[in-house]
């Protein structure tokens, strides 16, 4: 079944981890709502943060590279391990599952929404402290 892009990390995250991120990012903004002046450089905090996306992409390129390479150097099986990587990362643009998805979350990697939810929610904040319209 194909899912929606916006809601399919989301749909597949363990609600602990859910939570989990959640939590963090409610204790950024209420650090953040009594030190703005910390808010500068929490935002480029926040430009350099990698989505779980990016996460997957990477990862999937330098897996299914790395079997390439052992598969014409080493033995022709290690061309399994790319097939593998590129039909979970496959499954993971259809539906929004693969393997490492519930690992990742589990590890606090967050959704670009999630990302661009907690920068809004500190500029808000830095509009607030600084009187800027």
């Amino acid at each position: 079944m194909l899912t929606t892009t916006a809601g399919r990390v989301a749909r597949f995250t363990p609600p602990s981890a859910a939570a989990a991120i959640r939590a963090r990012a409610i204790e950024s903004l209420t650090h953040h709502f009594a030190h703005p002046e910390d808010i500068p450089d929490r935002l480029a905090e926040l430009d350099r943060e990698w989505d779980v996306e990016r996460v997957l992409e990477a990862g999937s390129a330098s897996l299914t590279l790395l079997g390439l390479v052992l598969g014409v150097t080493a033995s022709r099986r290690w061309l399994l391990l790319s097939a593998g990587v590129q039909g979970f990362f496959l499954q993971h643009a259809l539906q929004g599952w693969c393997p490492p998805l519930p690992v990742l979350r589990r590890l606090g990697v967050r959704t670009l929404q999630e990302i661009e939810a907690e920068r809004h929610a500190l500029l808000v904040v830095l509009r607030e402290a600084t009187g800027v319209a």
